[in-house]
């Protein structure tokens, strides 16, 4: 469905991340649309689609998006909500894809927009409620906390590689105008040793900070932006997702996660290998999460995302950059609409529009997602898109 370059990416939008901003999912949503209407020159009325995360400040309200396009001055002939946390942007932006194929409409909206730290209504049930919460589970930092501790039981705990991580992307949010201003600061790896530790043997550099936000994409046919005269699109070429990878429980290994399938098959969709990709934006709502990505994907064994790391340059201007606009860790995580930062960032450079962070010959990106942490388990849900930049 998406190999032949039928979909095209063609412009985003942001406005800055901002802890306690005062203001609502809604407000911020429209900000984000204002800006990648003005980006596109698409008008209003223009957009036929509309697709968006019900956020965690608003958590609960059945009518979301029916209330989002009301507010917002749309119509659209194709709307959904999707919920499936961190991998919602991309897994949006597939969806989108499949909606425009089928002819339910032409020009779509994604929106991703919460205000978590302003007001957080977020609840999870099931087994959460009923039996991991009355025992002390403490939600994601607990979960990644377990993983990290199997990782470093198994393999040795990589510290000097999660530093330099934390700084590289630290670098980067420095020069990125819509990161949250308590994040764009310039850290040391001897800051980042000494913060408290969270969730041993997690700190709390290792960690996002909740912030409000919103981002969005615009997604069309190849043949709409081609009539719109565009220079460059970025192309979704390949998208895999899995979710709940052991539905029976049969696996012992808590390390294990849908990656492991759906990288290397969206690669061979895309007819690349791993290290054929020239950027990797990765879901980083801490920083090993970004180290089991690395080994799942394939870029690199397993046990040795640390040294691939430390060897590897993961700067704008490096061979693999890596969450070039900050990431999640460094620019904020903006509740539900975390997920669209590195996918926003992604097509920002595919399109050349990175200014002073801006990766040179951006021919292609990874962006990935992940979903829920299931109690005593890795994450419930994997996506791996690759958008390719090119002309209508």
């Amino acid at each position: 469905m998406l190999a032949d370059r039928a979909i095209a990416v063609v412009a985003h939008g942001e406005v800055p991340n901002a802890k306690g901003s005062g203001r609502s999912a809604l407000e911020l949503g429209a900000a984000a649309m204002r800006d990648a209407l003005r980006r596109s020159g698409i008008r209003l009325d223009e957009i036929d689609g509309v697709l968006a995360t019900t956020p965690l400040s608003e958590a609960g309200d059945p009518f979301w998006t029916n209330l989002l396009v009301e507010t917002l001055g749309l119509s659209p002939t194709w709307l959904q909500a999707i919920d499936l946390g961190g991998a919602s942007a991309i897994a949006g932006v597939a969806r989108a894809a499949a909606a425009i194929h089928a002819g339910a409409c032409e020009t779509v909206l994604c929106l991703f927009a919460d205000a978590p730290s302003t007001r957080y209504l977020g609840r999870q049930g099931g087994h959460r409620a009923e039996i991991a919460d009355p025992a002390g589970w403490g939600g994601p930092v607990t979960g990644f906390g377990l993983l990290a501790s199997v990782y470093a039981d198994r393999y040795g705990w990589p510290e000097a590689a999660l530093a330099r991580l934390a700084v590289q992307q630290r670098e980067n949010a420095a020069r990125n105008p819509n990161a949250c201003a308590e994040l764009a600061r310039p850290l040391t790896e001897e800051a980042y040793r000494r913060s408290r530790p969270i969730a041993d043997p997690l700190r709390l550099l290792d960690c996002v900070m909740r912030c409000d936000g919103a981002n969005a994409v615009i997604v069309t046919s190849t043949a709409a932006a081609r009539r719109r005269g565009l220079a460059r699109v970025a192309h979704p070429v390949a998208y895999r997702e899995l979710t709940n990878p052991d539905p029976r429980g049969e696996s012992d290994d808590l390390l294990a996660s849908g990656f492991s399938v759906v990288g290397p098959r969206a690669l061979a969709d895309a007819g690349l290998a791993a290290s054929d990709i020239r950027m990797l934006q990765a879901y980083d709502d801490f920083t090993i999460a970004v180290l089991l990505q690395l080994e799942e994907i394939g870029f690199c064994a397993r046990g040795e995302a640390g040294a691939f790391v430390l060897a590897n340059d993961l700067s704008p201007a490096g061979r693999l950059p890596v969450n070039t606009g900050g990431g999640q860790l460094s620019a904020g995580q903006c509740g539900l609409a975390g997920g669209g930062i590195g996918l926003v960032e992604a097509v920002r450079q595919i399109l050349g529009e990175a200014g002073p962070r801006q990766v040179v010959a951006p021919r292609n990106a990874m962006v990935t997602g992940l979903g829920v942490v299931p109690y005593a388990g890795n994450w419930g849900t994997s996506a791996v898109l690759i958008l390719e930049g090119g002309s209508p």
